[in-house]
């Protein structure tokens, strides 16, 4: 079978350079993070949680690309370390929205400074006229998989 675009071996192939660069970005976020305390998707959580207080366990597991099961340990470690606050109980439903503690906040903050240093350097890696286009390119990709 013929590759969907001319490579001459796998290393070259769409696919394996998209999973090479995220590797390299999980790598950096790995090493930055553990410094500041916190996995990778235990800072996923606090950003999205800092934009969107409120979320339930399943509305944060889509947001941040783990399972349910995954957020429940991720939630659990986050609340043991005073990073979120979440009610015991909810008058309705089951679903209990989460919240940032002032500790929570703190260590976001910290661990935003070295999550966005590593952006810029992917960032400056990228002539500034083409920073739009592939971006745009991501998203054409994504759709075109999830559809």
């Amino acid at each position: 079978m013929e590759p969907p675009h001319p490579a001459d071996d796998v290393l070259a192939h769409v696919g394996y350079r998209l999973k090479r660069a995220h590797a390299a970005l999980r790598g950096a976020m790995d090493k930055a993070l553990r410094e500041q305390g916190l996995t990778v998707p235990q800072y996923a959580c606090l950003e999205v949680l800092a934009a969107r207080p409120g979320m339930s366990n399943a509305d944060l597991a889509r947001a941040t690309f783990v399972t349910r099961q995954s957020m429940n340990v991720v939630m659990r470690g986050l609340q043991d370390a005073g990073l979120i606050d979440r009610p015991g109980t909810v008058d309705a439903g089951r679903a209990r929205p989460t919240t940032l503690t002032p500790e929570g906040r703190r260590r976001l903050q910290g661990a935003q400074e070295s999550v966005y240093a590593i952006e810029a350097r992917m960032v400056r890696a990228v002539p500034e006229r083409r920073l739009a286009a592939l971006l745009a390119d991501f998203d054409r990709i994504a759709e075109a998989l999830d559809g």
